[in-house]
């Protein structure tokens, strides 16, 4: 199914007579839910966009790349960097802003800026009775009530169907910098990742890439950067490049096209280094200092078997052989099956990706 407008896909959605698996572009679903693929990218347009109020408003099945393309029109960008996993996962599809909303998709300047949910301003979306709900507006401001534009964000479609989102943008950087610190282990890497952050130089990224050096963006104007760039150096050695792997750590090439499954830790960034050898991974690498570690693991290898009880979570973005999210504990499971049967009391969406 493939609808054409919000009515249609209400319509679609109150029919539905089994499973849905709700997909964008197919670019960065995970797991291998069953179900008649109902797709968004028919609702497709950029329905308000204002420079000057820094506020864009666009269907769900938006192309990424021509929202990407009119912001950069006007010198500005979506912060919070959402990565392009295609290479990573084996797809060929075109991501859709709607598919990054879901999936709450981020990359390296998350530890500075924030994620996608933080620069969500309202949605609009098809709960699983076919009700067209809509939540937040078009500027930042404190709300009462169930605050849905979080909730729907990193949701992965089992709650509802986004049809619009509007979103908070900012202006590009005029310039940027990276300093590359090499021959760091990975406990000295975090370590220095961990005091660049904690530093006054406003450092917008901070990745590990075992063999290819430990990163340090800044971003700004060009004066700034070249003074905040010299400080880091000072601080930590190292040397300064104009750009540096950026687009390659939030895309995970280094893992593109090899094989074995791929997962994501989310942790305490001290903890990583240690985890990451409890894992026994074929390759590792660091973002947001160390709070986020992308593993490249044995075929159907069970990392949560082999970590044992850790702090944070881990995620099976490709690959097979385990459930794809960190099982909840019981109080958490409890307000997630009744948010599921608030929203989708019937279980058409993606049934079983996030039990």
């Amino acid at each position: 199914m493939r609808p054409e407008t919000e009515s249609e896909l209400a319509e679609a959605v109150r029919g539905a007579r089994g499973p849905l698996v709700v997909r964008g572009g197919g670019t960065r679903s995970l797991g291998m839910p069953a179900g008649e693929v109902l797709e968004t990218g028919g609702m497709s347009g950029i329905t308000l966009y204002e420079p000057g109020a820094l506020t864009l408003v666009a269907r769900a099945g938006t192309p990424l790349a021509e929202v990407e393309a009119t912001l950069a029109a006007e010198g500005q960008r979506l912060a919070f960097e959402p990565p392009d996993l295609r290479g990573l996962l084996g797809r060929a599809g075109e991501s859709t802003l709607g598919g990054v909303v879901a999936a709450n998709a981020s990359g390296p300047r998350r530890v500075q800026v924030g994620a996608c949910r933080d620069f969500l301003l309202g949605v609009r979306f098809v709960d699983g009775g076919g009700q067209v709900i809509k939540n937040g507006g078009r500027v930042m401001k404190n709300v009462t009530g169930y605050d849905l534009v979080k909730l729907l964000a990193g949701s992965h479609g089992t709650l509802g169907v986004l049809t619009e989102v509007s979103l908070k943008v900012l202006p590009a950087s005029a310039a940027e910098a990276t300093v590359v610190l090499d021959g760091l282990d990975d406990a000295a890497a975090v370590d220095a990742m961990a005091r660049a952050l904690g530093s006054p130089f406003e450092v917008t990224g901070a990745a590990h890439w075992p063999g290819q050096g430990t990163f340090l963006r800044v971003e700004g104007l060009a004066a700034q950067v070249d003074y905040r760039a010299a400080q880091l150096q000072a601080m930590l050695g190292g040397r300064t490049v104009a750009q540096g792997p950026w687009a390659d750590i939030r895309d995970v090439a280094a893992f593109r096209g090899q094989p074995g499954d791929v997962w994501r830790l989310s942790v305490k960034p001290s903890d990583a280094p240690g985890l990451v050898a409890r894992a026994g991974a074929l390759g590792c690498l660091y973002d947001w200092a160390g709070g986020l570690v992308w593993l490249l693991m044995a075929p159907d290898a069970d990392l949560r078997a082999q970590l044992g009880a850790f702090h944070g979570h881990a995620t099976l973005v490709r690959g097979h052989g385990a459930p794809v999210f960190q099982p909840e504990p019981a109080p958490v499971a409890a307000l997630t099956a009744g948010l599921r049967a608030r929203f989708d009391p019937r279980g058409v969406f993606n049934a079983g990706l996030m039990a």
